[in-house]
This record gives structure tokens, C-alpha cells and sequence, in this order.
């Protein structure tokens, strides 16, 4: 099936969902019918209903559904550790440590109107962004976090059963949506690279016709690049491919968001939590071709982006100067980050073209959750990996200069 076909196929009006049926048992105390005056309540006897526990109510596939692994939020940290904030070494989930511009905290500080409803299609912001990435504004959503993106998309495509294809090691909020979705997850691994099987998602694809295609470029956790040729390739193929660039801004390839207005089955997703240090205010967007983006209008939530986000954002992006030196800074300090590590004989780091590095574990008694515990104990946070497709492996977020010295100077002292 051809991309405008496929497009056209999944945007069908869904039937109608059915709940559950409800089931109840009545004793057989039940109250007799009303005689021509209404007995008193308290002469009633009382009726005995015996429901199952709330769970009944829940969809089926819903049950069965691992739930979502996040990080430990700061205050937490903090509490757990003994430790102030500042005196924790946060690496371990891929956040800015330089923050926004200044000019967020001011417009934040000013809001006007936190009382009113944001604008359900956040022109403001759209408009913005159009002229950041040159995309026209039509072509723009804005979600509460790319993540929201993530699942509306899903929503929208997606029927109860049908598939999409993800290649591990990734993010792991593709499956984990298509699961919440009742979606099948076809897994085509990734190699040993950590390159994209193009010929296995082709086989795949032909085998299982799945509506939907996630990609990550930089990938994470390992940060490596999607070529432009495997992204052409993989575009020819019968599949809404969803290429997320979270992390592009540390590269040096430039974004993909333009190409959606040549191909009916790309859309590329962005977000401002990791350039722009607005993680905490939950800001993403994505291009979408103009068939597709009328029905998730239609499907998104009216009011999903605040107004203090709105605002956080226009007021991101209006200090370029400022994203360039955090982003130079950070791609600086990956560098330094990545010599420090490769002189550890435990440690092998893997090339990133985004604000972290990945780790293998080797030659060492040490796993990778020991280690992670035990740098956690020092006020030290990374991120580990004891998965069958990525078994024992460290990812390191890049932080400023002193949090680097801090993490080295904890390695270089295991035994």
C-alpha cells in the first residue's frame, strides 16, 4: 500500500468503543416494588449488591500492562540521598543543566492572564517555531511534552490489534504507548552498531503491515545518528514513519522537520526540554503532513499546553544567543566527557551525537545497577541498563565541567 493510501486507510472514522459490561448480583433481599404509598426508607430492608473490586471496569489488555519506569523526581532524590539539590550530581536523565534563558523566568514571573484558558492551538508558539525551523505553522502541533505527541498519534492511527514497528534499544515510550493502545509492537533490533536493520524493518513491514514506524535520531540511549539514505529508504516503505529529533540540536545534521512537506508519511517530533532546558514545563511539537494533522487536531485535548508553557517557550526561542552557547558548551564538555571516560579500563563509551554517552561494562566484578548504586550513594546520578538488549550499560547524561570532575574522580576510585 502506497504512503497516501496508507494515510487515507488509517484515518477512517473508528467504531464506536464498547465498555465492559458491568456485572451485578443481587441478593435475593432485593426490595419489593412500591406499593401505592411510598413505604418509609428506614422500613426498607437494605439491598445487598455485591460488585467486584474496580478492576472489573478496567479494559482487559489494560490489566496486563507493565507500568511506565520514570526517574525519581529532584525532591524525592533529595530526601532519599540525605542531600541538598545542590550537592547532587543529577545525570541520569538526559535534562540541561544550564536551564532556560533568563527571559523564561521573567515572562514567567509577568504572566498576565494565568486565570484564563490557554489558546487551544498555541498560534503564538506555533508561529515561532514556524520561523525557527521554517516549516509553515499549518504543519505544526504542539503537545504537553513530545510524549503526548507520542500517544495522540497512536490514538489516531492506530486500531485495537494493529502494529507498529520498534527497534530496540531505543525510547522506550513507543512500546510502552502501543501497549496502552492495544497495539501489537513488532521488534526489529538494532545492530551491533546500533545502526537501523533497513532490511529487516522492510522485511517486517512486508510481513506484518504495520501502520507505524519509530525512529530516533540521535537515538537514545546511545546516541548514534540515522543516515539520510536509510531515512529515504525507509520512507519508500508502506509505513507512517515517525522520526523522533529530540536530541538533534547536539548533532551536526540538520533536522528532518522540513522534509514533511514532500513526504505524506513522515512526521518528525521535537521537544524543548533538552535545548532549551524546559523539561519540567512539558513542551513539544511536531511537523505532520496536512492530510494527517486536521484529524489530530480534532482528537488532541483543547486545552494541552498551558499558559505558563506557551509563554516559556515563545520566550526560549527569542534568546537565540543564549541556546547556541549552551548547546556549544554542551557539545564542548561531551567531548571532554567522553576522553575522561575512554581512559577507564571497566568503561567502554560509545560515540554520541547527543548530550549523553553510553557506557558498556567490562573487564570489571562491577554490574551495571551496582555501580549506578553505588554513585548514587556518593550524590551521583546515572542512568542503568540490565535489559536482554542492552545488558549491562551505564548512560551518563553531560553535565557542566565540575559535574563531570565529580563523576570521574567517583570511577576512577572503585575497586
Amino acid at each position: 500500500m502506497q504512503p497516501r493510501a496508507l494515510l487515507r486507510h488509517s484515518l477512517r472514522s473508528s467504531p464506536s468503543l464498547a465498555y465492559p459490561p458491568v456485572s451485578r448480583r443481587v441478593s435475593s433481599r432485593a426490595v419489593q416494588p412500591a406499593a401505592s404509598a411510598a413505604p418509609r426508607a428506614d422500613a426498607l430492608p437494605p439491598a445487598e449488591t455485591t460488585m467486584a473490586d474496580g478492576a472489573e471496569f478496567v479494559r482487559p489488555h489494560l490489566r496486563r500492562l507493565k507500568p511506565y519506569t520514570p526517574i525519581v523526581p529532584f525532591e524525592v532524590l533529595s530526601a532519599q540521598l540525605g542531600r541538598a539539590p545542590s550537592d547532587i550530581v543529577k545525570l541520569d536523565a538526559n535534562e540541561n543543566p544550564y536551564g532556560p534563558p533568563p527571559e523564561v523566568l521573567e515572562a514567567l514571573g509577568s504572566l498576565a492572564f494565568p486565570h484564563v484558558y490557554p489558546d487551544p492551538q498555541s498560534r503564538q508558539l506555533r508561529a515561532a517555531l514556524a520561523a525557527d525551523c521554517g516549516v509553515p505553522a499549518e504543519h505544526l502541533l504542539v503537545g504537553c511534552g513530545a510524549d503526548e505527541l507520542i500517544d495522540l498519534i497512536m490514538r489516531c492511527v492506530l486500531e485495537p490489534g494493529e502494529a507498529i514497528v520498534d527497534c530496540p534499544p531505543t525510547f522506550t515510550m513507543y512500546a510502552f504507548d502501543a501497549h496502552v493502545n492495544d497495539a501489537r509492537v513488532i521488534t526489529v533490533p538494532r545492530r551491533s552498531d546500533f545502526s537501523i536493520d533497513v532490511a529487516g524493518v522492510a522485511a517486517a513491514v512486508e510481513a506484518h503491515h504495520p501502520k507505524l514506524l519509530f525512529l530516533t535520531s540521535p537515538n537514545n540511549p546511545d546516541g548514534s545518528m540515522l543516515s539520510a539514505e536509510d531515512l529515504a529508504a525507509l520512507l519508500r516503505l508502506p509505513v507512517l514513519v515517525v522520526l523522533d529529533e529530540a536530541y538533534i540540536e547536539f548533532s551536526d545534521q540538520p533536522s528532518s522537520m522540513r522534509l514533511v512537506q514532500r513526504h505524506a508519511n513522515l512526521i518528525v517530533l521535537r521537544t524543548f526540554s533538552k535545548r532549551a532546558g524546559l523539561a519540567g514545563l512539558r513542551v513539544g511539537y511536531g511537523a505532520f503532513p496536512l492530510a494527517l494533522v486536521e484529524y489530530l487536531w480534532r482528537a488532541k485535548q483543547p486545552y494541552n499546553v498551558s499558559v505558563a508553557a506557551e509563554v516559556a517557550a515563545c520566550a526560549a526561542l527569542s534568546n537565540q544567543p543564549y541556546l547556541q552557547t549552551v548547546r556549544d558548551a554542551l557539545v564542548r564538555e561531551r567531548g571532554r566527557l567522553m576522553e575522561k571516560l575512554s581512559t577507564l579500563p571497566f568503561l567502554k563509551p560509545f560515540p554520541s551525537h547527543a548530550n549523553f554517552i553510553l557506557c558498556g561494562l567490562q573487564n570489571t566484578h562491577w554490574t551495571a545497577k551496582a555501580l549506578k548504586d553505588e554513585l548514587a550513594a556518593q550524590g551521583i546520578m546515572v542512568r542503568h541498563y540490565d535489559k536482554p538488549d542492552l545488558c549491562n550499560f551505564i548512560r551518563i547524561s553531560v553535565g557542566k565541567p565540575e559535574h563531570t570532575d565529580a563523576l570521574i574522580s567517583a570511577l576512577s576510585q572503585l575497586k
